[in-house]
């Protein structure tokens, strides 16, 4: 039915129990996995007109920063698959839309299942912060499997 299961993690909880269930859900299919995670590209907050912003940290120091928890984050998924005895791979990008991200990791990785989570954002908090689970929903060609 599958063969492998992309699974976008930024480090939260609810990110977390999705891999969980990826990772188990692999397991009880025999397949391998691919952790993702999307980091959003260096930028410095647009003046205002009256005031310029200096960032406190350098794009080297950002990246690094974020290369680092990258790593934490596979580092601890990584010991999920490998105590449940799935096949494990993963991937970490620059990217400005995570969904097309996820999207592109699930065809680069040839991943026939991506199983994300959702927070669960309604009403102004969806419209204005989006929902990445939403736009891969809408715009992937392989099934989407949503854990909230």
């Amino acid at each position: 039915m599958f063969s492998r299961i992309l699974f976008p993690t930024d480090g939260s909880e609810i990110s977390r129990r999705a891999s969980q269930a990826a990772i188990e859900l692999a397991r009880k299919l025999g397949v391998g996995v691919v952790a993702f995670h999307s980091i959003p590209p260096f930028s410095i907050p647009i003046s205002d007109g009256m005031y310029g912003y200096v960032p406190s940290y350098t794009e080297d120091e950002y990246f690094k920063a974020c290369n680092d928890a990258a790593a934490q984050i596979m580092k601890e998924v990584e010991a999920d698959a490998k105590k449940a005895r799935v096949a494990f791979s993963s991937s970490v990008v620059t990217a400005p839309a995570p969904w097309q991200a996820i999207i592109q990791a699930a065809a680069d990785n040839d991943c026939d299942l991506i199983v994300m989570a959702s927070h669960g954002r309604k009403g102004v908090a969806g419209v204005l912060l989006g929902s990445e689970a939403t736009k891969v929903l809408t715009h992937s060609k392989v099934p989407v499997l949503v854990c909230r």
